[in-house]
C-alpha cells in the first residue's frame, strides 16, 4: 500500500481553476484506475490551502498514476495553479483504518526511464518510528 496526504497551496486567484483540474483528475482517475483507493481533495481552513489524500494498492500504482496520461496532461495545468506542494507519507493506524501500511517499493529493472524517475523523485518513505506500532 501507499498512502499520501499531500499539502497543496494554490496561487491566489486560481482557486476555482485548481478545483476544476481536480475535478476532472479525480473523475480519470476513478475511471481508468483500478488500484486506487483513496482520491479525495479537500480545501483546508486556510485560504488557497488544499489537501489531497492518495491511497494506492502498492507503491508501483501510485507510480503508474504520477505517470498516467491523465496526469502527465494535467501537471501542466496544474503547474500555473498550485505556488506550493508538500507530499507527506502517511500510514493508517489498523483498527481504524481499512488500509493497509505504506511500504517502499523500487522500481522494476525493465521499468521505462519515466517510471525510474517518478519513482526515485517520489520514493515512499516509511517512519522508523512506524515499525513498531505495525506489530
Amino acid at each position: 500500500m501507499a498512502t499520501i496526504l499531500a499539502h497543496l497551496t494554490i496561487k491566489p486567484g486560481m482557486a476555482a481553476r485548481f478545483e476544476e483540474i481536480a475535478a476532472e483528475l479525480h473523475r480519470l482517475t476513478h475511471e481508468h484506475e483500478s488500484d486506487v483507493r483513496r482520491y479525495e481533495y479537500w480545501r483546508g481552513a486556510e485560504e488557497n490551502t488544499y489537501y489531497t489524500l492518495l491511497s494506492f494498492d502498492t507503491f508501483l500504482d501510485f507510480i503508474a498514476h504520477q505517470t498516467s496520461d491523465h496526469h502527465e496532461s494535467a501537471s501542466p495545468q496544474l503547474g500555473e495553479v498550485l505556488a506550493g506542494i508538500k507530499l507527506e507519507w502517511v500510514d493508517p493506524i489498523q483498527g481504524s483504518s481499512p488500509l493497509t501500511p505504506t511500504d517502499a517499493q523500487d522500481a522494476p529493472a525493465d521499468a521505462s526511464e519515466l517510471v525510474r524517475s517518478y519513482a526515485r523523485r517520489y520514493a515512499a518513505q516509511v517512519a522508523d518510528w512506524w515499525l513498531p506500532l505495525r506489530d
